[in-house]
């Protein structure tokens, strides 16, 4: 007798998808510590690091490399930058066989997944070999063969998450790309994060639903729309967190907390502060942007953590009062008012680097325990 889609799940999708999440967590973590440590640019190929695929342990194993003409090799920066796209290469393929386990069923199933990582897969040598064009044609193939099953599979399986999920994931790879290629451009960092961690939440989401443990509340629905306005609120001030960091403006209000440059309201240039794109060909680590722009992107990220905290604390009180989810409202008070003292404390300390990775974990940590409520939340049965 042949297995049922949901006993492949339970027998091999959620353990999968499980080992995923906790290696994405960390793959977003030790983004954050790369990225804060001014290591983004260190590798400045891809996917190579200065031709090698690991890299290289000292100066003197680069000589004649064109990475070089961009920038001196680093060592003890390099690792960093390629341990980093290492693991993310992991977590993509742990995304696709997910895919290909969630797809088994499907008819062509197999065939539409795999045959949008192969060109996806032949991309990359193309690329590298400077055949731009028909790199771009088949990263697009290969997107657009997953989005079409996207809208073709229903997800009584899972199917269409982890295929939105590997969608993601390779658009993710892309960004990571463009991170490097295109000099730490700011509107592709913001990206690069909201890219990880909506490939974290998918992966989140998938492995519960696939574990299959519910909540039982007679307040689900309620609980559940409060749910989505803190996630939709929290996705806001993550992206104004990576605007933040992308522009080098953590610091634009000096070391003071809550007033900002000696003044509650200082000078501030919010129209320049927030264009998002000024073309290619700019390097801008350290940033390009006077300090008005700055101030003005550290006053709109502060602004927005007081919405986010009102909210998602209302939500927590919500939480404390009913039954059987006292304690994720406990759970989710906590993080809450440690997110907010962490990054208190990156501004008073002038952004030290493990807080600031902390802070990045902390709002990973926020946006798991989101997805969790909204995955298992369910009314009580008529």
């Amino acid at each position: 007798m042949s297995s049922s889609p949901r006993s492949v799940l339970y027998r091999h999708f959620h353990r999968i998808a499980w080992l995923a999440v906790a290696l994405a967590a960390c793959v977003i973590v030790f983004g954050a510590f790369v990225r804060l440590s001014n290591a983004g640019l260190s590798c400045p190929d891809w996917p190579t690091c200065y031709g090698q695929v690991a890299w290289p342990t000292n100066a003197a194993q680069v000589t004649d490399h064109a990475a070089t003409a961009i920038r001196p090799v680093v060592p003890h920066k390099a690792w960093r930058e390629q341990f980093h796209r290492m693991i993310a290469g992991s977590l993509g393929v742990l995304v696709l066989v997910l895919a290909l386990l969630a797809t088994r069923k499907r008819p062509q199933g197999w065939q539409h997944v795999i045959g949008a990582a192969l060109a996806v897969a032949l991309a990359i040598p193309l690329y590298m070999r400077g055949q731009h064009g028909a790199a771009s044609a088949l990263a697009v193939l290969g997107e657009a063969l997953l989005l079409l099953g996207v809208v073709r599979w229903s997800n009584v399986d899972l199917a269409r998450s982890a295929t939105l999920t590997l969608a993601v994931i390779i658009f993710q790879a892309l960004l990571g790309m463009w991170t490097v290629t295109w000099l730490l451009k700011p509107i592709v960092v913001m990206g690069h994060l909201l890219g990880g961690l909506t490939t974290f939440a998918l992966l989140s989401w998938m492995a519960w639903r696939a574990t299959d443990i519910p909540l039982i509340s007679g307040d689900a629905c309620k609980l559940r729309r409060l749910l989505l306005i803190g996630l939709g609120l929290l996705m806001v001030q993550i992206a104004l967190g990576g605007w933040t960091s992308a522009n080098y403006a953590a610091l634009a209000c000096g070391a003071e907390f809550p007033k900002c440059a000696g003044a509650w309201w200082p000078q501030h240039d919010f129209a320049e502060g927030f264009v998002l794109w000024r073309g290619i060909g700019v390097d801008y680590e350290g940033g390009v942007l006077d300090n008005t722009a700055r101030v003005a992107i550290q006053l709109a990220h502060r602004l927005m953590a007081v919405l986010v905290f009102g909210h998602l604390l209302a939500v927590a009180a919500r939480l404390l009062r009913s039954p059987g989810l006292r304690g994720w409202g406990v759970l989710l008070g906590l993080l809450l008012c440690t997110q907010v003292g962490l990054g208190i404390a990156n501004v008073m300390l002038s952004l030290p680097l493990h807080i600031a990775v902390l802070h990045n974990a902390g709002a990973t940590a926020l946006l798991f325990v989101l997805v969790t409520l909204l995955a298992r939340l369910r009314p009580p049965e008529a």
